[in-house]
């Protein structure tokens, strides 16, 4: 049975996610701030933890970068901000995915379902490299390096470039993106999809021109 560690000091909101998680098939454990996440996450192996933002002892932006140094667990951030400043400092951090307050449980199972089985997938994936120049991917390894030094950037940045490398030349919706990437409706809301790009684009350095936009369509890698 797949484990879901959620954190939040409201135990309202602990409560829901329990319900809707246990209901899923995930067997649910809590937290109810971001130092007891840490302890939690060092002694047991999640699937995923549904992490609130704003906690005593330690925040979760935190408690996300402390877990990420010997954890790739998928960590689903909840927030009752949603601005882009908020959005990008969570996936700096290793955030997985960002989801905004008030939120539908069963959104956020669908998101929590989408994570933990592109983990699995990848796992599945044979070893493959693609490289342009200094510029080296190695989808496997799920390693990234720029003239032979390792380039560090968030899971999602990794899926985006991953999909886009392995889609080159192609020109690729906006929409296509978001339903290939994130696996979800945004129902409207594609500023993640924007955050990432500007991300990515931070993180590719000089290959940053590889990353095309096609105004009014979407992007495309050329390489």
């Amino acid at each position: 049975m797949k484990k879901i560690l959620v954190v939040d000091d409201e135990e309202k909101i602990r409560a829901i996610i329990r319900k809707y998680g246990e209901f899923e098939g995930y067997y649910i454990e809590e937290a109810t701030d971001g130092m007891e996440a840490v302890k939690k996450a060092k002694e047991t192996d999640y699937d995923v933890i549904i992490m609130d933002v704003m906690m005593p002892e330690l925040d979760g932006f935190s408690a996300c970068s402390e877990i990420k140094k010997y954890s790739n667990v998928p960590v689903i951030m909840l927030s009752a901000r949603g601005e882009e400043y908020d959005r990008i400092h969570g996936f700096e951090a290793g955030v997985d995915d960002y989801v905004v307050k008030p939120f539908s449980p069963k959104e956020l199972m669908m998101r929590v379902n989408v994570v933990t089985n592109r983990g699995r997938a990848e796992e599945e994936k044979t070893a493959d490299i693609y490289q342009y120049e200094g510029l080296e991917i190695n989808f496997t390894a799920r390693i990234v390096s720029i003239d032979g030094a390792r380039i560090d950037m968030s899971p999602k940045e990794y899926e985006l470039l991953f999909y886009l490398v392995r889609n080159k030349n192609i020109a690729l919706q906006r929409e296509q993106l978001i339903t290939e990437v994130w696996g979800y409706d945004f129902y409207g809301d594609d500023r993640t999809l924007d955050t990432h790009i500007k991300l990515l684009r931070n993180s590719l350095g000089e290959y940053r021109k590889l990353l095309v936009t096609l105004r009014g369509v979407g992007y495309r890698f050329e390489g």
